[in-house]
């Protein structure tokens, strides 16, 4: 199994939140409040709420990263986001994501190996880092959790961190899957119909007894947080326990990555 490693040329320091990286989580909160209801639920441990942690989130729409922010804040941790690499070429936006200290990830290059050593080296230094293990905004017709990848697997049997789950309900209420094409309406209709986000901190995984070494370590590690992801997200959304009620004509279906659950 290819674990990451921190780079050696990174600083020894514990990470410190830049000072704009704040504010922004505050604009997060009110941002959400402008467009929706949000009800925040479990929580993180004390001990935990500076790092070293991992939080692992289902990935439903582009408003994700906005809501997950203002969730975070309610709880009083400050995470890095692992975030895909167009947002850090954008020309503004991408020195405002590098300042605040999120983790670059180029998907589908070598690249994005030196994105899990750069994630493994945030854990190292007590961040708390932020990550979709599905890889994508999830494509399930249920809207439930795909099968993950494994680099947030292989980032927490490299680190030793714990991994709490996060789940959340109602992004995709907010924003469409084509964002930017279509989010002037669906902002408008978000502020008009005020949908309730729903965001669950669940118990951290147990991920004991999973060897690093052993073969398939990644892969039985990836589905026991997809698992609690999932967990975490049934008590969310107990009237739409198959297919959401809100659906979005854009976004399209892909059933090959279904996750199955222990269980079931």
């Amino acid at each position: 199994m290819d674990i990451p490693t921190p780079r050696t040329d990174a600083p020894t320091r514990p990470w410190q939140a830049p000072l704009l990286w704040r504010g922004a989580l505050l604009l997060a909160h009110a941002v959400v409040a402008a467009l929706a209801r949000i009800e925040v639920s479990g929580d993180v441990p004390d001990a935990l709420r500076r790092g070293p942690l991992i939080l692992a989130a289902n990935h439903l729409s582009p408003f994700d990263p906005v809501v997950l922010a203002a969730a975070c804040r309610a709880r009083g941790v400050v995470p890095r986001f692992m975030a895909t690499g167009g947002l850090f070429r954008a020309p503004v936006l991408g020195a405002v994501m590098r300042h605040a200290g999120h983790i670059r990830v180029d998907r589908g290059s070598a690249a994005v190996h030196r994105s899990l050593d750069d994630a493994a080296q945030a854990v190292t230094q007590g961040s708390v880092v932020l990550v979709y293990p599905e890889g994508r905004i999830g494509l399930d017709p249920g809207l439930w959790p795909e099968r993950g990848k494994t680099g947030v697997a292989r980032l927490a049997l490299a680190c030793g961190a714990v991994v709490v789950p996060v789940a959340q309900w109602g992004s995709h209420e907010v924003l469409p899957y084509q964002a930017p094409k279509g989010m002037l309406g669906a902002l408008v209709r978000a502020v008009r119909r005020r949908p309730t986000l729903r965001v669950r901190f669940g118990a951290p995984v147990d991920l004991a007894g999973v060897d690093p070494a052993a073969g398939g370590a990644a892969r039985v590690a990836t589905d026991r947080i997809v698992d609690a992801i999932t967990e975490a997200l049934v008590p969310l959304r107990p009237d739409e326990p198959d297919r959401p009620r809100h659906v979005d004509p854009g976004r399209p279906v892909d059933t090959s990555r279904a996750h199955r659950r222990r269980g079931r």
